[in-house]
């Protein structure tokens, strides 16, 4: 391993990694990485050849106690030589102490396992066009799917004062991501919209422009028709219709909401932990933030 070194990621490199996830086919959002880097700024690494760039991991460090391990990847030319691996204990030795979470796609989940993790559940992503017109889905709300449900009021979530955003959002994430979610709900070409009855939020959702289709994560919401409205007015800003949501398979009604809306499983990752599953409100999570960064 001669002229191997590991360090942390530019903003060039930070670009360079977005190209070599979208090769994996894994459709990383175009602006994903802005937002990333306001999460920990030094929870990027490189590892590099003879100073060319060849692997890639991110160990980001949410609060005092939780961590997450995403862009696992190694150039295809160097596998199995021993350069992944490295830059894996690299990762994981910066959030030695901390619970931490990741999303393991299949061919990997037994090597995570080797190392400590443990299966949580699966999130599986959900392409298509929702269909307003969807029949009603066994175990949802009564009634067809709509882009209202009653009551409720979906609006820019730019208008939510920011402390009953992240103090909501904090249901669904075992840590405090205030930065993260400041800037992953404002980026430039990306839509967020909340959901709030008498004052209180019921309901948050965004999309993000990919090269594939477009990504939205978070959706939580307070019950299946809130989850469908949010859905499908997101929907209306993807150039095609077409959206991708990443869905705990834990809890079934979402996974029931989104086939009734006309999606179909493409992909799946298992979200597992070195530890105790953290606490969070999986009965309202329609779909997870992001594969890389939790």
């Amino acid at each position: 391993m001669t002229g191997f070194e590991i360090n942390g990621a530019s903003a060039a490199d930070m670009a360079l990694i977005r190209d070599w996830a979208d090769e994996e086919g894994w459709n990383p959002g175009d602006s994903d990485r802005f937002a990333f880097t306001v999460a920990d700024p030094a929870g990027f690494l490189v590892g590099r050849l003879g100073g060319e760039p060849v692997a890639c991991i991110s160990a980001v460090r949410y609060g005092e106690g939780f961590g997450f391990i995403g862009f696992y990847i190694a150039r295809p030319e160097v596998r199995g030589q021993g350069y992944g691996m490295r830059l894996w204990k690299a990762g994981m030795q910066r959030l030695d102490g901390r619970l931490v979470g990741l999303d393991g796609v299949v061919e990997q989940q037994d090597n995570y396992r080797k190392s400590g993790f443990r299966s949580a559940w699966n999130n599986v992503r959900h392409e298509g066009a929702p269909r307003a017109a969807a029949a009603p889905v066994d175990g949802a709300d009564p009634g067809k799917a709509s882009t209202t449900a009653s009551g409720v009021e979906i609006v820019d979530a730019a208008t939510v004062p920011f402390g009953q955003l992240a103090a909501y959002d904090r249901r669904f994430f075992p840590a405090p991501r205030d930065a993260f979610l400041a800037a992953w709900i404002g980026l430039p070409g990306r839509t967020a919209l909340a959901a709030v009855r008498d004052g209180r939020i019921e309901g948050l959702g965004v999309i993000r422009p990919c090269s594939g289709a477009s990504r939205v994560g978070p959706l939580y919401a307070a019950s299946p028709a809130v989850a469908s409205a949010l859905l499908l007015r997101l929907a209306e800003h993807a150039p095609d219709g077409v959206v991708a949501v990443d869905v705990p398979d834990a809890h079934p009604r979402a996974t029931a909401l989104l086939a009734g809306l006309g999606l179909n499983p493409t992909f799946e990752a298992a979200r597992m932990y070195t530890g105790q599953e953290p606490d969070v409100d999986l009965t309202g999570m329609y779909g997870v933030t992001s594969l890389e960064l939790g």
